[in-house]
């Protein structure tokens, strides 16, 4: 499956946000949306996710307009994992995954033994089958972010769609991420997400993004596109990008930590 984007416009009534967008996410590839706060990241999802229209352009999903989609069959096709945030339900963390099934139920149907099996799969898929009985809400930010992503994982969607995943996440369970992330990558599933980290681009994308003003002002291979230039454009301060011994990729930091 391909997710792609054509000249696409977005934004809110009365405020446009970006423009003339053009990317191309196929199966089993992991796409980095790079942008500083404001650049327009989060109202670019909510657009690919059919939850706003385009204001100029189209989306398509194997050549076929989203436009004309229902929201059952886009579900179907995209699924969402937001950030990991506070819970105040006491649901399980079960529970809380065959929620994802809820765009392959009818409107009032109970979870089949099929759903319940996808459910189970998903949490395995991510090693989280010991915390099956806990409640959401007291679990770990880092589990409770691993649990949204086999949420989606249960709705069986060819696509993810990442709201900067690892944010507020401390370093071992922002490595767990994005470990799963590549995993799910290897498994034929299309990624794109965005985070404020562009050694996380550097780490694990096949492309990357940068969302400039609205615009996509640098788009390729990461090493083509995260360089010390385009960083200083991005995020208006000087970084080094440099190889980093015993890694098959480069990294980056602020040349003022040296």
């Amino acid at each position: 499956m391909q997710l792609a984007t054509h000249g696409v416009a977005f934004g809110y009534p009365g405020k446009p946000v970006g423009c003339d967008v053009n990317l191309a996410l196929n199966s089993g590839e992991i796409l980095c949306l790079l942008g500083p706060n404001g650049s327009g990241k989060t109202t670019l999802f909510k657009t690919l996710l059919g939850l706003r229209k385009p204001q100029a352009g189209d989306i398509t999903l194997d050549g076929e307009s989203i436009v004309g989609f229902t929201r059952r069959r886009l579900a179907r096709a995209m699924a969402y994992v937001p950030q990991a945030q506070a819970a105040y339900f006491p649901f399980t963390v079960s529970d809380t995954v065959l929620m994802g099934r809820t765009a392959r139920m009818g409107l009032f149907s109970s979870p089949s033994t099929h759903d319940r099996e996808a459910a189970h799969a998903a949490l395995h898929a991510l090693r989280l089958g010991v915390l099956k009985d806990d409640l959401y809400m007291l679990i770990s930010s880092g589990q409770r972010q691993l649990v949204l992503i086999a949420r989606a994982l249960a709705q069986e969607s060819k696509i993810l769609v990442m709201d900067e995943p690892t944010a507020s996440l401390d370093f071992g369970n922002q490595s767990l991420v994005l470990d799963r992330i590549k995993r799910l990558a290897s498994q034929g599933i299309g990624i794109i997400f965005s985070t404020h980290d562009p050694n996380q681009a550097l780490a694990c994308a096949d492309q990357v993004a940068m969302l400039h003003h609205g615009r996509v002002a640098h788009y390729g291979a990461p090493q083509e596109v995260v360089t010390s230039e385009s960083l200083r454009m991005l995020y208006g301060v000087d970084i080094a990008v440099v190889e980093a011994a015993g890694l098959d990729h480069h990294v980056c930091f602020p040349t003022s930590a040296l």
